[in-house]
């Protein structure tokens, strides 16, 4: 049995196990629920303000835009082992850049 191309193609996704949330926008409400389960007492402990939200706003700041915004994240979550998954990720980067950085 033939299957039509589109059928064929949503066959061979399912199968991967993609769907349709992989895409999906990121998640501000989850990213802003990690920030503060996994990542503000560490931040407010490192940048000695006693503040994790401080880490974000200083003037010394290493992140000079959304790529390295990024590539905080997923650097803390690996050297952190916080378990994150990718869409974790890129929900707090959305989470981090509304509140705090708005790169565009």
């Amino acid at each position: 049995m033939k299957l039509p191309l589109i059928k064929l193609g949503f066959a061979i996704f399912a199968a991967l196990g993609l769907h349709s949330s992989a895409f999906a926008s990121p998640d501000l409400v989850n990213g802003k629920k990690i920030d503060q389960q996994k990542c503000y007492a560490c931040h407010a402990k490192k940048s000695d303000f006693g503040n994790g939200d401080m880490i974000y706003t200083r003037s010394d700041s290493k992140v000079k835009n959304l790529q390295n915004l990024k590539s905080m994240v997923a650097m803390c979550n690996t050297e952190l082992r916080l378990d994150l998954f990718p869409e974790d990720e890129a929900d707090v980067t959305a989470f981090l850049n509304k509140q705090f950085y708005k790169f565009k």
